[in-house]
């Protein structure tokens, strides 16, 4: 166990809200088949693995904990022994009790870290919602951009707004989609995740109010968390309905967030789409209520269901002619290749001047040769062919992962996207934080609902990328069954195996 002194205190009031989390069923962290104190154990073990519970967070005494969730004392008692013997918490007489993490247990983050590759295959990677670089084209791309290096390589090579053929490159991508849109209206970044940081260092500084989508993207919202935001969730219609507009009318409203952060593309984790009508609504709400809406637009060439010419809802900037209240982030990471790291922001050029400003003391700019290598995508139309062979890859996949899962697990329930990378799928009423834990010792890595929520909200959800397909796809499926039969029948209680090792 590691060495370590409690950082916060978390209040039994708190830790109850967290075990009795929405959608873990009515008994929340209560199971009829397994001993009220062994139960509690399992659930707090699973909190501090998921992150939600903080390590070296003092826990509320034994006495107060047992008020809370009106069980005895003794349970109580109990659970922390069991926890003690696990290692996941430590305790001092006379300074309490506080979480802790076993020896050679990787530390527990929000967000969701891709596993390294496994040489043995032995593990089945779904808690990564991204695809291999499609077909030759990365080496087509990168050899174009090493005979355009030269020229840069006489400089210094920093270009904190990104390369002007790469600006200008995708100003005209915009424009040719039906956004006009001048290179001084981009900065080029390091993914789509550098782009929302450097908008939360602009707009959502410590103790901001920022609306999200809820669920939302993990590492956005834990992003989001440790830049001091306070997050502001808006439930998301039913199914692939999209956005709940009269809750977000009223959240911009009543709260004034200073900025809003969206999915309109095939949403992650639900796979929605917003309509043109959400979108010109959405747009509208923001500006009334001086809102910067930051719509993530890294899924909208994902598109399954449209024909080649890309038909579909217009980019949400086509309903803010004035370019004052939306501001767009764009990918390679999802269309093309998550290896390339690049990203941009598009919005009007004094918000772009102010984001460059500030680049000076974040990451100064983006690899000068991936940047080469995306302006010959767009500008050849390479850009235009990684999009077909990615249609053509998802629809196989999304069916083959749907197909499966129908087959091994036909209480789970989702709606099929018409894009985008992934299914949001209710666990028949099983914890999905339950599932995640002992899929992982069965060889198959998936993210929980709760990663995706603020407060320990979807609880009965996991997120189901679909980025395998053939016998593999069928594995997945089989494995999450053996997941969820282990679930059913009792609480998992020994402690997970370390991230990225199958015993």
């Amino acid at each position: 166990m590691r060495e370590t002194s409690w950082t916060s205190t978390v209040g039994a009031a708190q830790l109850a809200r967290l075990l009795q989390a929405e959608g873990a069923g009515p008994e929340g962290w209560r199971s009829p088949h397994t001993p009220a104190y062994r139960a509690l154990a399992d659930r707090v073990r699973l909190l501090v693995l998921e992150g939600r519970l903080p390590v070296a967070a003092r826990l509320p005494a034994e006495r107060e904990l047992a008020g809370a969730l009106a069980v005895s004392r003794t349970t109580i008692a109990a659970a922390f022994d069991a926890l003690r013997a696990e290692g996941f918490l430590a305790s001092r007489r006379g300074s309490g009790s506080w979480t802790a993490i076993p020896a050679g247990q990787p530390l527990p983050t929000r967000g969701l870290d891709p596993l390294p590759p496994d040489p043995t295959g032995s593990t089945i990677d779904l808690g990564c919602a991204a695809l291999p670089a499609p077909g030759d084209l990365l080496d087509r791309a990168f050899r174009a951009a090493l005979a355009e290096l030269a020229p840069a390589a006489h400089t210094h090579g920093d270009y904190p707004a990104g390369l002007p053929a790469l600006r200008e490159a995708l100003a005209g991508h915009y424009t040719a989609t039906g956004v006009p849109t001048m290179p001084e209206q981009i900065m080029v970044t390091t993914g789509a995740m550098g782009g929302v940081a450097a908008l939360c260092r602009l707009l959502a500084v410590h103790g901001e109010r920022v609306a999200v989508e809820h669920p939302s993207y993990a590492n956005v919202l834990q992003l989001m968390r440790e830049a001091g935001a306070r997050l502001v969730p808006v439930a998301m219609a039913p199914g692939l309905a999209g956005w709940d507009l009269p809750a977000w009318r009223r959240v911009l409203r009543d709260a004034a967030p200073r900025m809003a952060y969206v999915m309109p593309d095939y949403h992650n984790p639900t796979g929605a789409l917003a309509t043109e009508e959400q979108r010109r609504e959405l747009v509208a709400a923001a500006r009334a209520a001086g809102t910067v809406l930051v719509a993530d637009e890294t899924m909208r060439d994902l598109a399954m269901e449209s024909g080649p010419d890309g038909s579909g809802p217009r980019r949400i900037a086509a309903f803010d002619p004035g370019g004052s209240a939306v501001i767009t982030i764009g990918s390679a990471s999802k269309t093309f290749w998550a290896g390339m790291r690049m990203g941009w922001v598009r919005a009007a050029p004094e918000i772009i001047r102010s984001l460059v400003a500030a680049r000076a003391y974040a990451d100064l700019g983006s690899p000068v040769l991936e940047q080469l290598a995306l302006a010959w995508l767009l500008r050849g139309g390479g850009w235009q062919e990684a999009v077909a062979l990615r249609r053509v890859q998802l629809r196989e996949n999304r069916d083959a992962v749907a197909g499966a899962l129908r087959r091994e697990l036909p209480d789970w329930e989702f709606d099929l996207p018409g894009g985008g990378l992934t299914l949001w799928v209710r666990t028949g009423g099983l914890s999905g934080s339950r599932i995640a834990d002992a899929g992982e010792r069965l060889g198959v890595r998936i993210a929980s609902g709760p990663r995706f929520g603020v407060d320990g909200a979807f609880e009965g959800f996991v997120r189901l990328p679909f980025t395998v397909t053939g016998p593999v796809a069928d594995e997945a499926a089989a494995r999450l069954a053996a997941a969820a039969r282990m679930v059913s029948r009792t609480a998992v209680t020994a402690p997970a195996t370390p991230t990225g090792y199958i015993t």
